[in-house]
């Protein structure tokens, strides 16, 4: 999976001074360069928190001050919705242990009359069609949560996961291939139940960032449910088949639509930029009122005064609930702004692109080569997730040693996504971009050798270093797009390299083939092909953002650069 991993949805920065731009691409103005910091952005994409004005916006989906609902029903909310991320946001992704499962039951064996390959590459198909459907559907998903807000989103995805739920459980007695249609509905209900959770984190801003570590683990731990299946069908001796088990999932997204409808926010929490400018904005509705109110004090009748105090008092309350809600003090905020400053200091190449346009942005070198290197990468991790054990049974010679290899990679999948998440943001918070993309590369090369490796020993590692790569690596790339492109631009753009990305991924169905029947069953070439597209497209982007890295920090220190605008 490849959604975006976000640390923390609140950061401090140096406000520009006036006639410099901000890191939004607007001029500051006098008012804001009076203030020695301001919060400035939400670091997910602009689609979290479109820039429309207030008369723009339709009443249904217009955000809400998180100290307007009771704290209880708040931490029950995130409590509840982290569970059901468990349950539905990522199970797609836990194939490697539903296949072998499928085809004891007998999938497609109908349209294959028993030819093993032929099942192979029919289930490897469903999946890539969900994992492709996944990365894809980010994008019309965050167009509907920016129009419906999340209640529709979540509706959205339990009426999906129940149509898969129910088309995998009949799959078998329908007159079309309702695998792989059905699968493509689970692939695309989770999305639609996990992006549609990021707002609230914005519940507890303090928290926020545990918030959201809480469902990005869920979401890997997600992966998990079929490998639970798996030993369930296997105790019970294959008598909880996956009809059944399919039709008892239905309670799922029956839980999520009741949820939904009575616990879950119809609207989205405002962030905390939203929050700071609420409290900012004058207190009276006209903006004129209150630069004019000293010289018509005299002029005003009992109304008008008793409506301006009502405004000053209203006013007043949102400011102390909003600072009792972020509970930071002014040297908390300066040492936040300093730990952010820093850290974007280190990265080395921040802001180099951020006030481009996205067409512009697309269009460079910083785009293309990263958008190629995650098209490779992401195709690895997919073919890896849906190849591994006819992959180990051909290194290894051995069915029951491939069996071994698959259940540890089953049951590591999950776990090594929840426990690298504090490790990956220590190691991006501290660490230079160069040396992250470096560390990507090296670890992707590691896995293409180990790979190759006909030994069980290799093959251990391989899956350790592999379930720790690949949370790293999405994170790193959702990182490396923040830094480099900016958040004005975010969701277009990392929207767009995830978008592509997938799209492409359909050529995962081309490595298979290549792997059964072209090199009748041997997984070294095509490991070998990927290990070598990794390693072109990869040391090429390292070596591009090295050099730039370098240009960039010469233009500093000469003084020449102005503003985040860096050139290629």
């Amino acid at each position: 999976m490849s959604l975006q991993r976000v640390a923390s949805l609140e950061t401090f920065v140096n406000v520009p001074t006036e006639g410099r731009r901000s890191r939004r691409g607007s001029v500051s103005s006098v008012a804001a360069s009076e203030r020695a910091r301001k919060l400035t952005f939400n670091p997910l994409p602009e689609s979290w928190n479109p820039a429309f004005a207030d008369d723009q916006v339709p009443h249904h989906t217009q955000s809400r001050s998180a100290f307007e609902v009771p704290q209880w029903k708040r931490i029950l909310q995130v409590g509840v919705t982290v569970v059901l991320c468990l349950f539905a946001a990522g199970i797609v992704f836990g194939y490697a242990a539903l296949k072998p499962v499928l085809k004891k039951e007998g999938a497609y064996q109908d349209v294959c009359d028993g030819a093993d390959t032929c099942v192979e590459l029919h289930l490897n198909l469903m999946f890539t069609v969900a994992a492709v459907a996944t990365n894809v559907a980010a994008l019309p998903i965050g167009a509907i949560l920016d129009h419906y807000g999340p209640r529709v989103c979540g509706v959205i995805g339990s009426l999906f996961l129940a149509i898969g739920a129910l088309l995998m459980s009949f799959a078998r007695s329908l007159p079309f291939d309702a695998f792989l249609v059905g699968y493509l509905f689970l692939a695309l209900g989770g999305p639609f139940t996990y992006i549609s959770s990021f707002q609230l984190s914005n519940a507890f801003p303090r928290h926020s960032g545990l918030i959201l570590a809480l469902l990005t683990g869920a979401f890997d731990a997600s992966s998990a449910l079929f490998l639970v299946y798996r030993i369930i069908y296997t105790k019970t001796g294959g008598a909880f088949g996956y009809h059944k088990f399919f039709l008892a999932y239905l309670v799922v997204p029956a839980v999520i639509l009741g949820v939904q409808l009575t616990l879950l926010p119809k609207r989205s929490y405002k962030t905390v930029g939203e929050m700071i400018e609420e409290i900012e904005a004058p207190a009276y509705d006209d903006p004129t009122a209150a630069s004019d109110a000293g010289d018509a004090d005299d002029q005003v009748d009992e109304q008008t005064a008793l409506l301006r105090e009502e405004q000053r008092e209203h006013h007043e309350s949102v400011v102390r609930d909003v600072e009792s809600l972020l509970g930071a003090s002014e040297a908390d905020k300066d040492a936040q702004a300093q730990r952010e400053e820093a850290r974007n200091e280190r990265s080395g190449v921040w802001g180099v692109m951020h006030n481009r346009t996205a067409w512009e942005q697309i269009r460079s070198p910083w785009f293309v080569l990263v958008c190629l290197f995650t098209v490779v990468q992401m195709t690895r991790i997919n073919y890896l997730v849906a190849t591994i054990r006819p992959q180990y049974e051909a290194l290894l010679g051995s069915r029951e040693a491939a069996v071994q290899v698959n259940n540890l990679f089953d049951l590591a999948l999950p776990l090594g996504g929840i426990l690298s998440i504090p490790f990956i943001g220590v190691v991006l918070d501290h660490s230079s971009t160069v040396a992250v993309l470096a560390s990507l590369v090296a670890a992707a090369a590691a896995i293409g050798v180990l790979g190759v490796l006909p030994y069980v020993w290799a093959a251990r590692a391989n899956v350790a270093l592999f379930v720790l790569y690949r949370p790293f690596y999405y994170t790193a790339v959702s990182d490396y797009s923040a830094k480099v492109f900016g958040f004005r631009t975010f969701g277009t753009v990392y929207g767009a390299v995830i978008c592509l990305s997938g799209l492409l991924n359909f050529s995962q169905s081309g490595l298979d083939f290549l792997f059964h029947r072209v090199f009748r069953g041997d997984p070294v070439p095509v490991n070998l092909i990927l290990l070598a597209l990794g390693l072109v497209v990869g040391v090429a982007l390292v070596a591009f953002v090295a050099v730039q890295g370098r240009a960039l920090r010469r233009k500093r220190e000469a003084g020449l650069l102005g503003n985040g605008r860096g050139e290629y």
